[in-house]
This record gives structure tokens, C-alpha cells and sequence, in this order.
């Protein structure tokens, strides 16, 4: 089977052998997968992983151990945890330090015509969803864990940095809470993929001290304009990681009291929710799909400034 890969020599499209299927996991086929700035950054280093890329997608299970699932679409949490360790007995899975992440961090993911995840990560797609809709649920549900942790309130003012694949998502889930919520891009053909609710610039200074300022950047610099964009006692949800990452002075945060949230993997029951009841409608962001035998072909294009999100086909 065709699968896309991480190398010692970069990325590349390899024919591999299923491996075995453990008794708790499925083999799930892929109907889709979405490129992500986190597999941008792989490819440049992060993680030190090597393996088969990917970690969001849709699919169906080709086989498991429950019956029920068999030919059912899923989507599925990323997080693989141990379920035994202290960090897990204590409600705190995602941050489980034998953990395996699919794609990222010892698994392989799911840039394959089949993959494997724990059957208990597997999540049903509803009818209504679309493949198209459903291979975001992954950073849609990234999205709504800055609700579960920060309290954004209808009187807060609220800046997105980047308006790129996970800021869209960022952006439309914020809105609904009734704050003043603007996104601040550097390209206006991406910006314009807003909708037309959500106020949006390219200048900084356009933008008054924000009570919450959300880094979706992808740049290393972005956690430094969030800095001079929240207001004195104000929040800053970091969403960006990067390779290549230098951190900014902590002085200005000591001295104005600022709160740093880091925000990573969200719940996926709320993102299939808001995709089924059409609150939030992203395959407007699809610019670019390629067959899984172009893979590379399609990191690349994902890596241009006129793609916001290339899905890979099997």
C-alpha cells in the first residue's frame, strides 16, 4: 500500500506492508487527509520524527475487533495513551509521557491507503458531515480547547494572529461567543476566506489591546507580536509550534501580568457538532487536492502562501 513518509532524507512516497493489527486497534482505509502546518514543520525537523506522515483525516474502519464499527466513518483522536500511568488515572490522557501521537510523535499516521488507531479513539462521523467537512475535524476540535480553557467572555475583545488553516477554524469558533473578535493576516486572498461577520486586517495598529490574543501565526515571531497586541493582565493562547522557535523575553509578561495559555488537542464530540448543525463550514478553506502518490508534490504546495489547506486522496 502507498503511504507518505518521513526519511532521513526528507519526505517520500514508499509502497509498504500492512503491518499487524493489535487486538484493540482498528485498520481504518482513508477516504481523505489534510496537511498541517504540523507536518510542514516535520518535514523541517520537529519532532525528530521519521514515519508515515498525517493526523488529520477521515476514514472507514476496514477492520477491528467490534463488529459494530466495521464499515463505519470515523475520525479519530490523535493522542494514543498508555491508560495506566499516573497522568492517565489522573483524567489527563493527551498528556500522557509514554503517549504515542499519530503522525508526529512514535506512530505512524494516517498519509496511508490504511492505518492503525486505538478503537477507542475512534470517533463516528454523522451522516450529515461531509468527508470534505469531517477531515477537519482534528484542528476544529484543537480550535474549541481554547474554550475549555480560557473563559471568553461576549464583552472580550479577542485578536486571531493568521488567518491560515488553524486561525480560520480559531476565528469561527471564537465568534460564537459573542466577543469582538478580529483577525490579524498577512494575506488579504486568505483573509478574505473570513467570514463576512469577522472584522480583518494586515496592520497591527489597527487593532486596539486585546483582553485574549490567539497565536496562530506558525511563525516563530508570533508569540512576540501577541505580546504587544494583549492589554496588561490580559491572555495569550498559544497555538504555533515550530521548529525552529526562539522565545521572547518573559519580562513584559511579568511586569503586565499577562497570562500564557499553550492550547493543543480539543474534544471532537464539539467539532462534529458544530460541523453537523453547519455552524461552522470550512471546505471553503480546501485550495489544492492531490492523490496520495503526489504527496510530496502536495507538502510542497501546501508549504505556498495561495494554499490554506491541501487534502490528500487515497
Amino acid at each position: 500500500m502507498i503511504a507518505l513518509r518521513m526519511t532521513a532524507r526528507g519526505p517520500e512516497v514508499h509502497d509498504v506492508a500492512p503491518p499487524d493489527l493489535p487486538p484493540t486497534e482498528a485498520r481504518v482505509a482513508l477516504s481523505l487527509g489534510g496537511v498541517c502546518a504540523t507536518d510542514l514543520e516535520i518535514v523541517r525537523g520537529y519532532m525528530g520524527f521519521v514515519g508515515t506522515l498525517g493526523h488529520e483525516w477521515v476514514g472507514t474502519v476496514a477492520a477491528c475487533a467490534d463488529p459494530a464499527l466495521v464499515g463505519r466513518r470515523v475520525v479519530g483522536d490523535i493522542n494514543c495513551p498508555c491508560g495506566v500511568c499516573p497522568t492517565c488515572r489522573a483524567g489527563r490522557p493527551t498528556h500522557c509521557p509514554s503517549r504515542t501521537v499519530l503522525g508526529i510523535v512514535g506512530r505512524d499516521g494516517a498519509f496511508s491507503q490504511q492505518f492503525h488507531l486505538p478503537i477507542g479513539n475512534l470517533h463516528l462521523v454523522p451522516d450529515a458531515v461531509s468527508d470534505e467537512a469531517a477531515v477537519f475535524v482534528e484542528p476544529l476540535a484543537a480550535a474549541c480547547q481554547i474554550l475549555e480553557q480560557v473563559h471568553v467572555r461576549p464583552s472580550h475583545r479577542v485578536v486571531v494572529i493568521g488567518a491560515g488553516r488553524l486561525g480560520q477554524l480559531c476565528a469561527r469558533v471564537l465568534n460564537r461567543t459573542g466577543a469582538d473578535v478580529r483577525v490579524l493576516g498577512r494575506s488579504k486572498r486568505r483573509l478574505d476566506l473570513l467570514p463576512a461577520s469577522l472584522p480583518r486586517t494586515t496592520d497591527p495598529a489597527d487593532l486596539p489591546a486585546a483582553d485574549v490574543v490567539v497565536d496562530c501565526s506558525g511563525a516563530a515571531d508570533g508569540l512576540t507580536l501577541a505580546g504587544r497586541l494583549v492589554r496588561p493582565r490580559g491572555t495569550i493562547v498559544l497555538k504555533t509550534t515550530v521548529h525552529d522557535a526562539a522565545p521572547p523575553s518573559p519580562n513584559p509578561w511579568v511586569i503586565d501580568e499577562v497570562t500564557v495559555v499553550g492550547s493543543r488537542c480539543g474534544p471532537f464530540a464539539p467539532a462534529l457538532r458544530l460541523l453537523a448543525s453547519g455552524e461552522v463550514d470550512p471546505t471553503p478553506l480546501v485550495t489544492g487536492r492531490y492523490p496520495l502518490a503526489r504527496g510530496v508534490e502536495a507538502l510542497a504546495a501546501a508549504a505556498r502562501p495561495e494554499h490554506v489547506k491541501v487534502v490528500l486522496t487515497p
